[in-house]
């Protein structure tokens, strides 16, 4: 289900950014396409994980996905050349923005949703190994998809007359949809391990307290969030494909591909090379990396120089991914996964449509390339900022985080310290 859903979600993702920049040549447009996402999907995240801890989670995730779906159809029938004829030019966009606005509502659940079926699916001594994987699956789709994507929009008319390569592209997702729904189907039913008793914003603010007075976990987010919201360069990627580096709608589907290539490769390897044997010290020096391969990316004038650096911004943010994903499934106890959840979603689940809106606006105002070179250095910083406060934690290893989970302290150095 993951698999068909994420190679769906980036075939949209990449075809919208890059249609959209097409047909209005506008960083302003290609920043609100992030924002419009996000401010529904944060907006409304709490509530999500509150809801996916009080229902039955096959019936939430059916609900879901069907609301994709529709979002999808709508687009679709909007890029069709022949409604075209009926509808004003001026009115695709405001159709388009909605139905992102839409998919953003839908996101808010489907995090929480997911993230509770997959800790009552695995027992959670196999947490590190089935992260990787869950993770290895995601990223397959991420690089299939937005290859599918751009070689599909940009072969399509020559195919078919009359076929745009948009039209063409949200037929394919369309049908990628409905086998995740299929899928869905076929799930058992997921009920709630545990339903708060108490009202919402008691029960939401429980969610909240715990993340904020878990050292390890508030700051794992942080981290994440920042780095996304200064260092994100995807959406900036159909600008640099027509307008810096000349490549075109397949250069634009090969960078992007790129960096999911490198994410699942590295993971691959993390199956057999675990990061978790001191998770703090690696997650600060993967996400450097990160940020080094984002300065490289905006210094780069060759194509392929630029394919190797999305490559490695990939490789160092998977990483990041397994060791986050990981320590929260084991610092989560089973009865807070949804509002927990709900909270990353907030912090992480949009950090990245978030940094699509941050990276559209500075292109705007300083430049593409200005743009992506302080969002590298902004990343540097905060991992700087990060490693000073959150000293105590780098001679932790899997066993002490264990540990932390049975009775909520851990021996650092011969001192206890809460995690």
């Amino acid at each position: 289900m993951r698999f068909f859903f994420t190679f769906a979600y980036m075939m949209q993702t990449t075809v919208l950014g890059f249609y959209i920049y097409e047909i209005t040549h506008s960083k302003v447009a290609l920043a609100f396409v992030g924002l419009g996402e996000a401010i529904p999907a944060v907006g409304i995240a709490l509530y999500g994980g509150y809801i996916a801890d009080k229902y039955e989670k096959r019936k939430m995730l059916l609900l879901i996905f069907g609301g994709v779906f529709l979002c999808a159809l709508v687009m679709f029938t909007a890029t069709l050349s022949s409604v075209h004829a009926y509808i004003k030019t001026g009115w695709v966009l405001p159709i388009l923005y909605a139905m992102i606005f839409g998919n953003g509502i839908a996101r808010a659940f489907y995090g929480p949703a997911t993230f509770t079926v997959y800790a009552q699916s695995i027992p959670k001594e196999l947490y590190p190994k089935a992260s990787t994987l869950s993770s290895s699956s995601f990223q397959i789709a991420a690089i299939l998809g937005p290859a599918t994507a751009m070689f599909v929009y940009a072969y399509a008319p020559h195919m078919a007359q009359g076929l745009t390569g948009i039209t063409a592209t949200f037929g394919i997702i369309q049908i990628f949809l409905l086998i995740a729904l299929v899928l869905i189907y076929r799930l058992r039913k997921y009920p709630p391990v545990f339903v708060p008793k108490e009202d919402i914003w008691t029960s939401l603010k429980e969610g909240l307290h715990f993340v904020f007075n878990n050292k390890m976990m508030f700051y794992a987010m942080t981290l994440d969030l920042f780095s996304v919201f200064f260092g994100g360069v995807v959406a900036l990627l159909p600008v640099f494909a027509l307008d810096i580096l000349k490549v075109g709608p397949e250069g634009a589907g090969i960078m992007r591909t790129a960096m999911s290539l490198g994410a699942a490769i590295t993971m691959i390897a993390m199956v057999r090379f675990s990061p978790m044997n001191h998770p703090w010290r690696n997650l600060l020096i993967a996400v450097t990396g990160f940020g080094l391969a984002i300065i490289g990316f905006g210094l780069s004038r060759i194509f392929y120089l630029s394919v190797f650096c999305m490559f490695m911004q990939g490789a160092f943010d998977s990483v990041s991914v397994i060791i986050r994903s990981t320590l929260m499934q084991l610092l989560t106890p089973d009865h807070m996964r949804g509002r927990v959840s709900s909270v990353n979603q907030m912090f992480i689940g949009s950090s990245n449509e978030i940094g699509d809106f941050e990276s559209g606006m500075a292109a705007k105002y300083l430049g593409t390339v200005p743009a992506v070179l302080f969002g590298g250095c902004m990343t540097i910083f905060i991992v700087s900022f990060t490693f000073f406060k959150t000293k105590n934690l780098l001679p932790l290893g899997l066993k002490d985080i264990h540990q932390a989970d049975a009775d909520g302290t851990m021996e650092v150095k011969g001192e206890a310290k809460t995690v």
